[in-house]
């Protein structure tokens, strides 16, 4: 049976064009059954309407508080059933409600443990490294400190400035998202410790955590 998967996008949702994409094969073993938004015209949101996928928005400026806004966004999952939640390029913070509910993948442009948090293809540009790249990984109490699914090196030009870099990280996360989601979604997983394995057994044992997402400021 097709795993379901929930997309969260706050831009233009790149990486939720490449999972329609991909799930458009029936072998990919994962259903994009919705793509949502923290605010409206997110361009991605008319990317999942093209595609026949329903699309939904939680703006975040409704809402009192965070503890509110949280509220709204577990009941709006809640109903599309996911098994995975898939946070890419979602800039807000999920709560620890959301996820003892539910199963979230991010995507981050670096190579985790370094550079976490909201600007780390800036920060790693500032600390002159020569090798960046992108993690995917699961959600945990810290600021992408979670267990790591897997990783793809990127190598820095010289002339490269923020916005280069970044739009090159972009291009092997969209590969590596898409890879890791359908492997997630046919083989199961299970997390010891810090170690994710794939496959196996088929079990899926998520962290219980609270995820801390990029966030605007």
């Amino acid at each position: 049976m097709s795993s379901r998967v929930v997309v969260l996008i706050s831009g233009a949702g790149s990486n939720a064009a490449a999972l329609l994409e991909a799930a458009a094969d029936p072998g990919f073993g994962a259903s994009v059954v919705a793509v949502g938004a923290d605010r409206y015209g997110a361009g991605g949101l008319d990317l999942a309407r093209q595609a026949g996928v329903e699309a939904f928005t939680v703006p975040f400026a409704d809402y009192g508080d965070r503890g509110d806004w949280n509220a709204a966004l577990i009941e709006r999952l809640d109903a599309y059933r996911p098994d995975l939640v898939v946070s890419a390029g979602f800039m807000r913070i999920l709560g620890a409600e959301v996820l003892e509910r539910h199963t979230v993948v991010n995507i981050h442009p670096a190579l985790l443990p370094a550079f976490p948090g909201a600007h780390a293809v800036r920060d790693a540009l500032a600390y002159g490294v020569a090798i960046t790249g992108a993690t995917v990984h699961f959600a945990d109490s810290g600021v992408d400190t979670g267990p790591v699914i897997d990783q793809v090196a990127v190598r820095v030009d010289p002339r490269d400035d923020t916005a280069s870099l970044h739009e090159r990280i972009k291009s092997v996360e969209r590969r590596m998202l898409v890879e890791v989601v359908g492997r997630l979604a046919r083989e199961g997983w299970s997390v010891q410790g810090r170690q994710v394995r794939l496959g196996g057994s088929g079990t899926r044992q998520t962290p219980s955590t609270e995820y801390v997402a990029e966030e605007n400021r």
